[in-house]
């Protein structure tokens, strides 16, 4: 997994439709035309001739991935009350995150719905934010030419990426080339860092769940708040997290632990594609989005549970260590993990058990920093501090964080009027004769603000604007910017009114 710019040199294009680093010509041929409109999911298994065979509920080729374990079935009921839960927490999603960030992480250990989940990826990992922060940065990005030295290295590196998934399985197809520009796009973001062989299975995976440029802002999360410097020139923060697992091993599993060190096995030699891939080439897939839901929402520590996880239930005992009397058997064990220990219910249960914290890990990685300052001497990767999940990332968040504005995820009926919005309809007669009798009965209307008015004053937060107060001023004949304000914030109210109720009763 180490970071190349090129192992034998820029290559030159060959001959027979080579790709050469630029984005056109990543694009489909002349025979492909009728299908640019097609999503990839139907088009790239198609070109490839996989179209007769069965595609199951994760993308990939049905028996291409070998066995995947048995599934944990959520039933039906279930989920779609979940996915109402979900929908509420995303359309309030600072006011969840600021009150109720608990109840957050408890839905995110018992999965985000399938539904929902790139959308939550994006709210966890503060990518959202990102996006509203930089409009049109990415289509500047993807735009320019890119630097060649990294072109050529991409372009060897998507036809290995989930080659058996129908995105990815079409070499030059749509998911191959959005692959193509997130990572082009992350080498002139950041060009001190440039392209790691390591993130491009992190782009694949978010772009199975969501478009290219909320794709690319993900990953500039996790490359800089959750996992900073590992993809960086000489992987000095991923050698430093190997010997922060191997320390915790030692408390979670010491004759594990015993094992390794009678060995003398490097813990990058088990742990750098766990690591740097966060377990995607690693795990079966229902596994891997479990653990990445979790990921997202606490933070490293969740890799370093799995990591620890993994090697208390290969090397744990002493039963299970009478087949691996040398280092080979030891590495072969683990590169070839007994199903059972990945398999998605245990997995996520036995990683939220243990009982490895944030300040354990920072501790770890204090004390490991300063002997590698004793030894090596100072790091060459000067690399952000990372921050541990979507909470801190929240809060580290610096200057002037936009408040997020979620599309509409439940719509009304067209002929529904809008609270707040004109309507031909005409209001009740008992609505405006109360603030009437107020002004008849106070005779201060200009001094002293009605309950009504109060209220609406409150609505600039998380609170909605009372349906049954109509605004103090006469609604102008001509329609002005001002107008749409009102409208826009009572439409959000009104979908969290929709959705909302059922959570609080049942989370409250």
């Amino acid at each position: 997994m180490a970071k190349s710019p090129g192992e034998n040199g820029p290559r030159s294009p060959a001959a027979g439709g080579s790709l050469s680093g630029t984005r056109e010509n990543l694009a489909p041929g002349p025979d492909a035309a009728a299908t640019d409109e097609l999503s990839s999911l139907g088009s790239d298994s198609e070109a490839n001739g996989f179209a007769e065979r069965r595609i199951d509920k994760f993308g990939f080729i049905v028996g291409a991935q070998g066995a995947e374990g048995a599934l944990e079935e959520v039933p039906l009921e279930v989920l779609r009350q979940r996915e109402s839960k979900w929908l509420d927490m995303l359309n309030n999603w600072d006011k969840w995150m600021a009150k109720k960030h608990k109840k957050i992480r408890l839905r995110c250990q018992k999965g985000i719905p399938p539904s929902l989940r790139g959308r939550a990826w994006q709210y966890l990992s503060g990518g959202k934010v990102k996006l509203q922060q930089n409009p049109g940065k990415f289509d500047e990005l993807d735009m320019a030419p890119g630097d060649s030295k990294w072109l050529d290295v991409i372009e060897r590196d998507l036809h290995r990426q989930f080659p058996f998934h129908e995105m990815f399985v079409s070499r030059g197809g749509h998911g191959q080339q959005d692959l193509f520009r997130v990572l082009k796009a992350y080498t002139l973001y950041r060009p001190e860092e440039g392209y790691c062989q390591a993130q491009a299975p992190i782009a694949a995976v978010l772009l199975m769940h969501m478009p290219a440029e909320q794709a690319f802002w993900c990953l500039v999360q996790i490359c800089e708040k959750y996992l900073p410097g590992y993809y960086s020139e000489k992987l000095e923060a991923i050698q430093l997290d190997g010997e922060i697992l191997f320390s915790l091993l030692q408390k979670v599993s010491p004759v594990a632990h015993k094992h390794l060190s009678r060995q003398k096995i490097d813990p990058l030699l088990y742990m750098t594609e766990w690591f740097m891939c966060a377990f995607a080439r690693t795990l079966p897939w229902s596994s891997v989005l479990r653990v990445w839901d979790m990921f997202f929402c606490e933070g490293v520590k969740i890799i370093f549970r799995v990591g620890l996880v993994l090697l208390k239930h290969a090397l744990g005992s002493p039963e299970k260590l009478k087949a691996c009397q040398g280092q080979y058997e030891t590495i072969e064990r683990l590169r070839s993990l007994s199903p059972k220990i990945m398999q998605e219910a245990f997995l996520v249960q036995e990683v939220i058990e243990l009982p490895v914290t944030e300040r354990q890990i920072e501790r770890e990685h204090l004390i490991q920093l300063r002997r590698w300052q004793e030894t090596r001497g100072e790091l060459q990767c000067c690399s952000p501090p990372r921050l541990h999940g979507a909470k801190a990332i929240l809060e580290a968040e610096p200057g002037p964080r936009p408040t997020l504005q979620p599309s509409p995820s439940i719509r009304l009926p067209p002929d529904a009027p809008l609270p707040g919005s004109k309507s031909k309809s005409k209001p009740p007669k008992q609505i405006p004769k109360e603030p009437q009798k107020q002004e008849k009965a106070s005779g201060q209307l200009d001094k002293t603000p009605t309950p009504g008015q109060a209220k609406m004053a409150i609505a600039g937060g998380d609170a909605c604007p009372p349906q049954d107060v109509p605004p103090k001023d006469p609604v102008p004949q001509d329609p002005s910017p001002q107008d749409s304000a009102p409208q826009v914030s009572a439409h959000h109210c009104s979908q969290e009114s929709l959705g909302s109720q059922e959570s609080e009763d049942t989370y409250l």
